[in-house]
């Protein structure tokens, strides 16, 4: 279990899985603001691209997790990710490259787009 009360689940590799879900998610800072969150990234966390990718990029902003993600690797599943991604499609570009570029520099960080959720045009 988190610091915020979530609970934690684990993949068959042993990787702590974390969702980041954007729902109602429109503008980076609600997305930055979000990624702390779901992450648990530290109070001096930057809440820009750079932060977000120096972040998701060294386990030791990963170890104020109680559960170890650090040690054994992280799997984060964006859910519900297309509103986000039809609003602001530059920022997600951004997004997408920067989730990319972690997972390539950071050791035990996989990075996976989940369910999309309903875009701005779907009633449902």
């Amino acid at each position: 279990m988190t610091d915020d009360g979530t609970e934690t689940t684990r993949d068959p590799a042993g990787r702590t899985v974390v969702t980041l879900d954007l729902a109602g998610v429109t503008a980076k800072a609600d997305l930055m603001d979000r990624c702390a969150r779901s992450l648990g990234l530290p109070e001096w966390f930057g809440h820009d691209w750079d932060a977000l990718a120096d972040s998701l990029a060294d386990p030791s902003s990963w170890a104020v997790r109680p559960d170890g993600a650090a040690e054994r690797g992280l799997l984060l599943v964006v859910e519900n990710w297309r509103g986000y991604a039809e609003a602001r499609p530059e920022e997600w570009q951004v997004a997408e490259e920067v989730f990319a570029e972690a997972t390539d520099r950071g050791p035990g960080l996989f990075v996976t787009l989940g369910h999309g959720g309903a875009g701005l045009g779907d009633s449902s």
